[in-house]
């Protein structure tokens, strides 16, 4: 039987136990034969710089931490060299060569290397290309060299956004059908409707004196609403991709609740926009971060697929508490509840190079996509190829592993308005890829596409 050290706790070479504060996939001293399909350093306590432990608590890494971690990731990792090195606006992956590398790893019993588990500094997949003639399924789009950041973030030395990690794409095609059968891919931290009940006995016994701050009361608060529930449908609760949901949305929650302070001008807090407002006593406001993709064009054959858009925005609505504590979208929006989330797509992608969480949000939903689309219009059996290996039926390509707790540490702020409180504690991520998916166009010119030939010995090349 294999055993993978992939994701969980292993020592560095210094001997000290170390967050993983990236979710990457290098081994370091591990003996095991299968093939690893990230980098795995440290314990699996932390992504983008947010710890999250199995016991539930949730913090920001320390500067420490992050310092560490990054010399840590920069001795484990192979720095780019030759074509890798080099920043192209089209870089060509060969998904049957790519398989057959991991195949042969497997067999040899070997690591994967850098340039495998970064899939060759990949920035964002824009094409997927049929290639009949050689029974192959090719991805495109812009590639950097990476570098590894001072929080220890692996990003592109041009853009400074998060390279593509071969780990989240197999998550992606192995996850095809469970999205379906659950409806998508979500996430969200929510509290318990205990929580809400004990929250509005607490609030029923304070009264507040004129030009009183009620911030004094926020510890009190937090105790009453209690911890908050990590839900997670469609995909496995154990992988990065899932912990990239759960970061990412708890980050947005710490952005929008005035928590954290904004890294981008122009992106102030839900509580600052909010201040002073009239609040209502029964209704509360909701974000989550949602699929943003112009429709998926492709030429006439059906041989060049185009991904576009910005991939990520963020919605809103009201929640309506009930007597029980439960709650249920009402479907109305608030105007600066929706303000904010317009503020906050329009910096998303500043937001992403300063927050790196985000970039790798946007990352996990493109592939997302893009496995769904070769899923839905049947790209592989267009091109005659078998997906076994990524999709797990072949070989035995194994993926980082991380405890993930049930439920968080509470994270909510309180506002208190001139008609009642507001609490905002809610939110999420909605990534509905068979909705991206079946939005198609077709684009006449996307036939000119033109792939160059590869060198046989290479699973990547660059130029059209």
């Amino acid at each position: 039987m294999r055993s993978s050290l992939l994701g969980r706790s292993v020592q560095n070479g210094l001997g000290l136990w170390m967050p993983a504060l990236l979710l990457t996939a290098i081994c370091v001293g591990s003996m095991a034969s299968s093939v690893q399909a990230g980098i795995g350093l440290g314990n699996q306590n932390a992504v983008g710089g947010v710890m999250i432990a199995p016991d539930g608590s949730v913090r920001a890494a320390t500067p420490d931490e992050q310092k560490v971690m990054a010399q840590v990731v920069r001795n484990a990792i192979d720095a780019p060299t030759g074509d890798l090195a080099k920043a192209t606006d089209f870089r060509v992956i060969s998904l049957k060569k790519l398989q057959a590398k991991l195949k042969e790893a497997d067999q040899a019993g070997k690591h994967l290397d850098a340039e495998t588990a970064f899939l060759a500094g990949l920035q964002r997949i824009e094409y997927v290309i049929v290639d009949q003639e050689n029974n192959d399924l090719l991805l495109a789009g812009p590639a950097e060299p990476w570098m590894v950041r001072a929080d220890g973030n692996v990003v592109g030395t041009k853009s400074g956004g998060s390279v593509l990690r071969l780990d989240d794409l197999v998550t992606a095609f192995r996850s095809v059908e469970s999205a379906r059968n659950d409806g998508g891919i979500r996430c969200s931290i929510e509290p318990t409707a205990e929580g809400r009940l004990r929250l509005q006995n607490f609030l029923k016994n304070v009264t507040l004196r004129p030009g009183q701050n009620p911030a004094y009361l926020e510890a009190g608060m937090r105790q009453a609403f209690g911890p908050q529930q990590i839900l997670l449908a469609g995909v496995p609760t154990d992988s990065r991709f899932a912990r990239t949901l759960v970061a990412a949305d708890f980050e947005m929650k710490r952005l929008g609740m005035g928590l954290a302070e904004s890294p981008v001008a122009g992106l102030p807090s839900y509580l600052e926009i909010a201040k002073n407002q009239v609040q209502s006593r029964n209704s509360s406001p909701r974000w989550w971060m949602a699929c943003d993709y112009e429709p998926i064009a492709h030429d006439e054959a059906g041989r060049v697929w185009k991904i576009s858009g910005q991939g990520v925005k963020t919605l809103t609505e009201e929640d309506s508490f009930n007597q029980d504590g439960t709650v249920r979208g009402n479907g109305r929006k608030n105007a600066l509840a929706s303000k904010w989330a317009d503020m906050m797509t329009a910096k998303y992608e500043e937001l992403s190079i300063e927050r790196p969480i985000f970039r790798d949000l946007r990352n996990v939903m493109d592939m997302s996509v893009v496995a769904t689309l070769i899923t839905q219009q049947q790209l592989d059996l267009k091109s005659q190829i078998d997906l076994g290996v990524l999709r797990g039926s072949e070989s035995n390509v194994e993926l980082a592993s991380y405890e993930m707790p049930k439920s968080l540490e509470p994270q909510c702020s309180f506002i208190k308005g001139r008609s009642g409180w507001t609490v905002t504690a809610s939110g999420g991520v909605n990534l509905n890829a068979f909705g991206v998916s079946d939005n198609l166009a077709t684009d006449e010119t996307l036939g000119k596409v033109a792939v160059a030939e590869t060198a046989a010995d290479r699973w990547w090349w660059d130029g059209k």
